[in-house]
Parts: structure tokens; C-alpha cells; sequence
């Protein structure tokens, strides 16, 4: 019989280095598209500024709401290029990280921070112009004191993350797409900005029409079969 997995899961494949660097191209919406329309989390988390952007491997962390202790043994466990991915319950009463946790973060290497919680020193942030992603701000800090985990499968934005999992984000928000499927999507992904690209194109010469409203329309039974708009 199998014992049960440690709170510190210190080994986990991640997708690779060269896969995040072709995914890094396209928008975090279009590859949400081309997987289906799934793995973006819930609006709630966002970039701090609309500039904001990240992409890179999940290295996933769970904590007790307003408590850090575990972000900050995930921060010297993660290699560079990780997104520290944290799922902290959606908690908005206090902070989980802040400048000198983000400047931490910066000097290391990691990617950048996705957490379902507050941040704080967003202005001290904003200047470093390091990515994170999150609930809000609030100046109440956290406590360091309960146990967590690290490395295990955590809900964030509503969306389950994986550590090794692929993480993108921009000003739209934040998409997650398994290890195991993100390099198969990305041809889908390169015609699918080939194709939005000529339509918008088409558009801007008055080819305005959507072609394929008034069969969507009948399919829905707005319009009855052989109407049009």
C-alpha cells in the first residue's frame, strides 16, 4: 500500500523551457481558445497593471489564508523561469506578499507570481516592474506560522493548476494549460492569429458581415429556416 505523498513535493516534470518560449508568443486568449475555452481562471485574479505579463511553468503552492509561511519555502525551492502559482483561498483580509518577497522573487529568477490573494506595496511593485497576478491589495500583513503544501494539485481562479503545468498571463487575465497538451496546441494557436488576422483585416476593408450569424441565429431558433436578419 502506498503511503501518502509528502506536504513538500520537491520533483515534478515542467514543460520545457523551449515549449514556454513558442507558447510566450501568443495571447493567453488565444491559447484558452485553442484549448477548448478552458484554464482561464476566474476574472477576480488580474495583473496588478495592465502591463503585466508572465509565462512559464506552475510551481504550485497552498496555504492556509493569511499566512506565508509556505510561499516563502516555495521561493527558495523554485528554479528560474517558474511561476509561483498560490492558492490562497481568495482571502482579501491581509496581504501574502509584498516588496520584499517580489524582490526575492525578481533576483531569483522566477517568472513572475499568480496567487488567489493579495499582494501589498503594489506601488513599490509596479516600479520593479515584476509581474504578479492577483485578488487585490490590502496593507494588512500576513502571519508565517501553518503548515502548508507545495508541489500538490491547487485550485486557483477556479482552475485546477498542476505543478509543471503551463501558466500565461497579461492584462486579460491568466490561462493554465496542461504539461502534456500545450505544444499540441500551439499550431492551432499560430492559425488561429493567422486567421483572426485576416478577418480583422477584412473587416477594416468593410467586409463587416459575420457569415455565419443568420445560421446561428435559425440553429437557436431565433430565426425561423430560410429568414435571415
Amino acid at each position: 500500500m502506498s503511503s501518502n505523498p509528502p506536504d513538500i513535493i520537491r520533483n515534478f516534470e515542467r514543460v520545457s523551457a523551449h515549449i514556454v518560449a513558442q507558447a510566450a508568443q501568443f495571447q493567453p486568449a488565444i491559447l484558452a481558445d485553442v484549448a477548448g475555452r478552458r484554464g482561464a481562471m476566474h476574472g477576480r485574479i488580474k495583473a496588478l497593471r495592465p502591463r503585466m505579463k508572465l509565462a512559464g511553468p506552475a510551481f504550485t503552492v497552498e496555504v492556509r489564508p493569511g499566512d506565508n509561511l509556505m510561499i516563502h519555502a516555495a521561493i527558495a525551492m523554485a528554479r528560474p523561469g517558474d511561476v509561483l502559482v498560490i492558492d490562497g483561498k481568495g482571502d482579501r483580509g491581509s496581504a501574502l506578499m509584498g516588496t520584499i518577497m517580489m524582490t526575492a522573487c525578481q533576483k531569483l529568477g522566477i517568472a513572475g507570481v499568480v496567487m488567489d490573494g493579495a499582494c501589498r506595496d503594489s506601488l513599490e511593485i509596479d516600479e520593479m516592474d515584476y509581474p504578479v497576478f492577483c485578488v487585490g491589495t490590502n496593507p494588512n500583513g500576513p502571519t508565517k506560522n501553518i503548515a502548508g503544501r507545495i508541489g500538490h494539485p491547487v485550485s486557483v481562479g477556479d482552475v485546477t493548476v498542476r505543478a509543471g503545468d503551463f501558466v500565461i498571463a497579461d492584462g486579460d487575465g491568466v490561462v493554465v494549460v496542461e504539461r502534456e497538451k500545450i505544444e499540441a496546441l500551439l499550431p492551432a494557436a499560430a492559425r488561429k492569429v493567422s486567421d483572426e488576422a485576416a478577418r480583422i483585416a477584412a473587416i477594416k476593408e468593410g467586409d463587416t458581415a459575420a457569415k455565419w450569424l443568420n445560421s446561428a441565429l435559425r440553429t437557436a431558433g431565433v430565426l425561423k429556416e430560410g429568414e435571415t436578419l
